[in-house]
Order: structure tokens, then sequence, then C-alpha cells
């Protein structure tokens, strides 16, 4: 039996209100509403984060040319090709048979039974090992939403306008609201809510499982969540029932409710429309119904589902489960990439490191932690090199006033009326960042994933409280949208260092006004960028490590000589300037050095801006 994970946990049936932001006052569905703390005392009952759930499926793709592994090939030639990986499974105590074929030609197989994760991966170690028409085979891991439980009072949004630790939207809905710009949430599905339905675009249901769907009927252009309610045991031994989480729509409603309406709550980019695609139902998802979701919603192919009419420039996954990045997740990443998509996903809600979980840790993405709202990183938030930015996520221990309000709906199990709630999680950081880059692609659509990663995490400002390990700050959407192209300079254009640059001899020359996205390779690399700076002019330099890195910025004449340096500490910006008052246009230098902490592909990446 699968492991319900601590992400799923929803307190709707004890929790639930209806804000009404005109009145400031909130009425309580429920006479009896649990304490925040006996709340988060609830969450020690439940299976840790980190607990891989069990799954009937493996994910077996295929080497290209081989015989029935296309979506087209004949049930003969699959049955042969199988041959192999179901005598594996066999001689593992397990009947395998073909489910589908899915995204990018991958074949979804399932087993007789559920079983721990451990003895899948090493059944499809097995299949690998035994068959060299195998590109890789690995578990279809189930995924879960990534929010934690809270308690309902009134509060308002202050994530998006207070000083301290707020996101700065109201300077940015001058210059942009999201007009144009299509966002993915792949998630529960939605709720057609008053204060959301204008924004919402048809949709896809890729749930395959008909338990799981919980809406009679497998993957169908439905993308209406019916609820996500489980009884005591239905996902597992010893997992309690738990109410309906309407996860998805909480999630949309804080990229695109409906604003200026007189009523309810405000979305970040209330101009933009979300298409979404619903992946999680009881007991969670399939990476394999994801991984289709991701390439249907950038707009790629997948067999048996209609083409999407609206694809997405920019996707949500508020979503995850423990294990490093998979292959097929990472394969519908990249093919969602390359199709000009943005991905953006929660780093998740363990207090551990995010290397440690999926889609966290895949390549191409941008991660996700949270913060409180002081602007430190939330109690339960994932850290680590791979963060890329942070956003508010809320903290209902003390005050449910602290968590993120959005919309919502009453029902325990099936649809009741609509509502508005307060949860908290990175799932509730990640649709804040997600409508910040719809800002951005709204003011400058040409812009890149790789753009648009760059200068978010590079015009993000300093946390207002401790949060270490948490990417390159808090994300500004003033700023964001002034680097895109919103504020009255042209935004910098992108570089990545090439080396070798580790001398002044051979650094890489750059102009002012670039973005460098570079990489220190060991503790002895070094990197040099050479700019020349017109008489009169000024050079200025933000060196953006990684979180968990301290990485120094020097400056330096033609002769070695250094004008200026900046030396703080690990996670912090590094600025270094000087001017050039001489008569003739001057060249200067501007160095990368490692003190302390990551290293190489993964967890030595920095961003150094100069202008």
């Amino acid at each position: 039996m699968t492991q319900r994970s601590m992400h799923r946990i929803s307190l709707r049936g004890v929790l639930s209100a209806l804000l009404v932001l005109t009145g400031a006052t909130a009425l309580s569905a429920h006479a009896g509403v649990l304490s925040a703390a006996a709340a988060a005392q609830s969450i020690t009952a439940v299976p840790q984060a980190d607990v891989p759930t069990p799954t009937d499926r493996l994910i077996i793709k295929y080497r290209s040319g081989a015989a029935g592994a296309a979506s087209t090939a004949s049930t003969t030639e699959r049955a042969v090709l199988h041959r192999s990986a179901q005598d594996v499974a066999l001689r593992a105590g397990v009947q395998m048979q073909l489910l589908r074929v899915g995204a990018l030609d991958t074949h979804v197989m399932k087993f007789d039974r559920r079983l721990p994760q451990a003895d899948v991966a090493q059944i499809a170690r097995d299949i690998a090992a035994s068959d060299p028409n195998v590109e890789y085979a690995e578990p279809d891991r189930i995924l879960h939403a990534l929010f934690v439980p809270n308690d309902t009072q009134y509060g308002q949004q202050w994530q998006y306008f207070e000083a301290t630790a707020g996101l700065r939207l109201p300077a940015a809905w001058d210059k942009s609201t999201g007009t144009g710009v299509v966002v993915s949430v792949i998630d529960t599905g939605y709720r057609p809510h008053a204060d959301l339905a204008a924004n919402i675009l048809p949709g896809y249901d890729f749930i395959a499982d008909t338990a799981t769907a919980n809406d009679g009927g497998g993957r169908d252009s439905d993308a209406k969540d019916p609820g996500d309610w489980i009884t005591a045991g239905e996902c597992g031994s010893g997992i309690p029932a738990e109410s309906s989480s309407w996860h998805g729509t909480h999630v949309a409603g804080t990229i695109a409710a409906v604003t200026n309406n007189g009523s309810g709550v405000a979305g970040v980019a209330f101009n933009a429309k979300v298409v979404p695609a619903r992946v999680l139902g009881k007991c969670g998802g399939y990476t394999s119904d994801i991984a289709a979701a991701i390439i249907w919603a950038s707009g790629g192919t997948v067999s048996g589902v209609p083409a999407n009419a609206n694809p997405a420039r920019v996707i949500n996954m508020s979503l995850g489960g423990s294990g490093a990045c998979d292959t097929t997740s990472q394969n519908a990443i990249t093919s969602a990439r390359g199709r000009g998509t943005v991905v953006v996903v929660a780093a998740g809600n363990s207090n551990a490191n995010a290397s440690g979980f999926s889609p966290a840790s895949c390549s191409g993405v941008i991660t996700v932690a949270a913060t409180n709202r002081s602007g430190g990183r939330a109690y339960y938030s994932n850290y680590g090199a791979i963060v890329d930015v942070a956003a508010p996520g809320g903290d209902v221990r003390t005050s449910a006033a602290n968590g993120i309000l959005s919309t919502l709906n009453s029902g325990a199990t099936t649809p009741g009326s609509d509502s508005y709630d307060y949860y908290q999680g990175t799932s509730m950081a990640t649709p804040h960042v997600v409508g910040v880059v719809a800002l951005m692609l709204s003011k400058n659509p040409s812009l890149t994933p790789d753009q648009v990663e760059t200068l978010l995490k590079s015009s993000s400002r300093a946390f207002p409280a401790t949060c270490s390990q948490c990417g390159a700050g808090l994300v500004d959407a003033n700023a964001a949208v002034d680097a895109a192209g919103g504020g009255t300079t042209t935004p910098p254009t992108p570089v990545t260092d090439t080396e070798s640059n580790n001398t002044l001899a051979t650094a890489q020359a750059v102009n002012k006004n670039s973005l460098v996205s570079g990489t220190i390779g060991s503790s002895s690399d070094t990197d040099y960028f050479k700019v020349t700076v017109a008489s009169g002019s000024s050079l200025a330099a933000t060196l953006t490590p990684n979180s968990s890195s301290d990485y120094d910025l020097y400056i330096y004449n033609a002769s070695g000589t250094q004008l200026a340096q900046s030396e703080k500490g690990t996670g912090q910006v590094d600025a270094a300037s000087v001017s050039n008052g001489s008569a003739s246009a001057v060249t200067y230098y501007v160095r990368v050095l490692y003190y302390s902490g990551g290293t190489g592909a993964t967890n030595g990446k920095y961003t150094l801006l100069i202008n």
C-alpha cells in the first residue's frame, strides 16, 4: 500500500473559512477550529517527506530504432520487446504488463501490486542490465503536493506589499500585469472559483489511473478538481483520513486571481491566463503523468491527447517527492525548455537539502525556497546550492494571518462553495515566483528561460532575516520587471563564462551591461573578465554566489593592481565599482575568487552582473 506524504496533508475538514476582504472579517465554516499549534503538532503523526512512496509502476525507455519502441508499433512487436523486462520482473516475484506508451515514447509498465521504491529501483537496474535495447529504466515515482497544514483566521496578502519581506508588487503592477502570458499549473486541477474562473483556459486531466483520478474516468479534457479526500488507510497503513485540499485552486489563485473586481483576493499576474493540467489526485500522482503534462503544457505532443491550443510560457509545479531528479522528469523539462517554457518548482517542505528531492533537483528549473513574514527561511523549507531564489511561503505557527491567502473551496470531500483560506509551504512560494515571471515575460516576451532565471536572480534583494542556502535572494517583483525591460534601462545581455579564464592574460572579454552565468569548477579555480570602460564612465560589478558558497569579488587594472574588492560571507552578494577618470578608455579586470563552499557544475554556480 502507498504511504501518504506529509506534503499532502490538508485540514480542510477542520479548517475552512470564507474571507470577505471588503469587510475584513472571516466567517468560520466550522464551529470547532484547530489551533495553529495543534496543526503543527499533527505533522509528527504522518510519514516524513523523505520516505519514498511505494509504487506499482515502472518506466522503460527503449533505444531509438528498437523494434516495438515507438508509439506506432504493433502489439506483437511490443510483446517481443517487453519479454526480457517481464522475465526480470517475474524473477523478482511480480507480474508486469504494459500500461501505455507515454510521452517521449516511454513505456509505462504496471506491476500486479505496489512495491517499495527500492525494490522497483533494483528491478529497473536489472532490466537495463539484461537488455541492450533499454536506454534507461526507473521507478514511476508518486509525487505529492508541497504544502503544510494551517488553521484559518483572517488576514491580508502581506506578501505582496509589506516593506520587510514583501514582493514589492504594487510598483511592478504599474509596468506589467501579465497580459498576454499563459501559465500552466500542474497540480490537482482547479475549481471554477468566481475569483479565478475568468482567467482559466481549457486544460487537461492527465491522471490515467481511475482510483487516483477519483472522477469516474481516466485521462480526459476536464481538468476540474473533484476532490482528493481519503479515508483512513486508503493510501497506506496508518495514514489518517484527510479532507480535500483544493491545492491547485489555491496555487492558481496566487498567480492569477481576478483583480480589481471589488471582492476576494488579488493575483500576482492578474491579467495572465492559466491552463490547468491535473496530475495529482487521491494519494498523489505518478511521474509518468506529470512528465506528460509538462510536455503537453509547453506545446509538445503527447500520444492520445489533443494538442494544447494555448502553450504555456511558464509552468508551476508545487509538487515533489524524495529522490534526486529522475530521467523521465528531466527529459520532459528539457523538452519544455526547448520550446521556450520556463519551469518553476518548489524546493520542498522537509527542512532538508533540496538536492534529495524531485523535481527540485532537476536541471534547468527555477527552484524556490519559502520565507516567512520576517523574510527568513520558513522552518519547513528545503534549502541548498540548487535553490535559485526564495519567495513568501508563510508560517502559521503563531498566527494564521502569517500564511498565504488564496482562492479555495469549502468542500470537505466533493466540491462545495467558493472560499478563501491560508496555506503555507514552498507550494505557496512557487506561484509567487511564477507570477513574477509572467510579469517579466509580458514586458519582454523575447526572454529565454535562461535569461529569465539570471535576471530573476540578479534582481533579487538581500534577505531581511536569516535565510541560509535560500538562493540568490528574495524575489523583488519591481526590480525583476525593470531587469526584463520594464524600467528605463536595457536588460543585460546573458553571457556564459568560458574556460580558461584563470589569469589576467586569459581574461574573458565582456561588454558592460552583461549578466554572466559562471561556474567555479574547483577550489583552485578563479574567473577573470575584462571590460573596456569609456572615459568619464564607471564600472560596477555585482556577484551573486549560490546560497551555500562564499566567492569574493575583485577589480584590477591592466598591471594587476587591485582597485576594489568585496569579501562578504556565504550566500551574500558582493559589489564593487571603479570610475575611469582618465582622458581615454581603460580596460578593467573583474575577478571571481573561490573562498569556501560548493564547486562544480551543480554546486559551483554564480552570476556576475557587469554594468
